[in-house]
């Protein structure tokens, strides 16, 4: 079965996250995507097989997952051959992708100026730490950019540190955000023959994640939005976080007498549904610190599973707080193919990996390879796109700007 971005060639310079889970997703769905890497050494993601000193797994999985299904070309940048070379390639692309940072792409003269002068049908793609309108020079890190975000001060209780949201998250967003952008400008050249530039940062993702509670702010500059909430004093109680007997459960239920009059014929609590603090939504609100830790002892008696099926009977929507090791287990997610086996050649064996997160009935993605090995493809590629003979390819070898 084809897929829908067949016939898409992308150079992909990218190293780390944000970058190459751009490329991997045009990738997922069939571009052919080239990951341009230095020789010897390669994507500095080659050399990740822990996170914060802790090994994960026995492969490399970080390297090897945000590089499936892409082919590896080592160019030594470094010399003008390179550079030369690269151009070339990119006139025979339809994306270039880089999260260099700007002044590094104009130091190797890999402008967009120059290359849509090369290439006028080329989308020049930059994933930038906190976008291209005024220039930056300093270093974006998920993490770092988040804080600058208003996310981490709306997580948490209050008067604790806030929280960082989770590693990578607003990498891989923002590789969405890309990737999103890169087929905008595909759809707008169809109709012009012109590619343009484009730009996605970290900060710029970021700030979409938080929307629906930065447009709050934004609206009415009401400091309730800002900060953290604490779950004991939710202004709902019936859209909560509460713990029962064996884990942690999300209620989201409307805060109306119809929803409180099925919530009170799952409790084993008659003193709090009869308790005329709580008879009307208006009284609810007003008492919610109380109504919350009445819900909190009456919950905490019965397992999580018996009170999800409770409230699956009366119609009331609730979840329950997983872990990893839950997700993992869950049939939907695999049915789905949000979570996938593939092949690994690093160990030699099936391993789980996260999936796609897209569903295409006609064209489907699917994971063909994991990431490449450091500039297999280099030479077929070389004779392939550009149709070079096996002599000049020699001449490069021995110049040192292909391995």
């Amino acid at each position: 079965m084809s897929k829908a971005l067949e016939g898409i060639r992308v150079l992909d310079l990218t190293q780390w996250l944000q970058g190459p889970v751009c490329a991997q997703y045009l990738a997922d769905f069939g571009a052919q995507v080239i990951h341009v890497e230095r020789p010897v050494t390669g994507d500095g993601a080659r050399g990740v097989r822990s996170i914060k000193a802790l090994p994960v797994g026995d492969w490399n999985q970080y390297f090897l997952v945000i590089n499936r299904n892409k082919k590896s070309i080592a160019i030594d940048l470094k010399k003008e051959a390179g550079r030369d070379l690269l151009c070339d390639l990119a006139a025979k692309a339809d994306v270039f992708l880089s999260n260099f940072p700007i002044d590094v792409l104009r130091g190797l003269g890999l402008t967009y100026e120059k290359l849509s002068e090369i290439n006028p049908g080329l989308i020049y793609a930059t994933n930038t730490g906190y976008g291209h309108a005024v220039e930056v020079n300093r270093p974006s890190y998920d993490i770092n950019v988040q804080a600058l975000t208003g996310i981490m001060t709306r997580q948490g209780e209050p008067g604790q540190p806030p929280i960082y949201l989770g590693m990578g998250s607003g990498d891989t967003y923002g590789g969405i955000m890309s990737a999103f952008g890169i087929l905008l400008a595909l759809h707008q050249r169809r109709r012009t023959g012109r590619g343009q530039y484009i730009d996605a940062s970290l900060y710029g993702a970021q700030l979409f994640m938080g929307a629906p509670t930065l447009q709050p702010f934004l609206a009415s500059h009401n400091p309730f939005y800002a900060r953290q909430q604490s779950r004991k004093n939710a202004r709902n109680p019936l859209w909560n976080r509460y713990q029962a007997k064996d884990k942690w459960l999300f209620l989201c239920a409307e805060n109306t007498d119809a929803n409180w009059s099925k919530l009170c014929g799952t409790l084993d609590a008659p003193d709090t549904s009869g308790d005329s603090r709580f008879s009307s939504p208006e009284s609810r609100a007003e008492n919610h610190v109380t109504l919350v830790e009445a819900l909190g002892a009456a919950i905490a008696e019965t397992s999580a599973q018996e009170w999800l099926d409770r409230w699956q009977r009366v119609g009331l929507v609730a979840s329950p707080i997983q872990n990893l090791k839950e997700l993992s287990e869950d049939p939907q997610a695999w049915q789905n193919d949000y979570l996938m086996k593939t092949h690994c050649n690093e160990v030699d064996r099936e391993v789980e990996i996260r999936g796609l997160p897209v569903t295409l009935s006609k064209t489907p993605g699917s994971v063909e390879t994991l990431g490449p090995e450091l500039g297999q493809d280099t030479e077929i590629l070389l004779m392939e796109v550009l149709e070079m003979e096996w002599d000049r390819i020699e001449e490069l070898k021995a110049e040192g700007v292909i391995p």
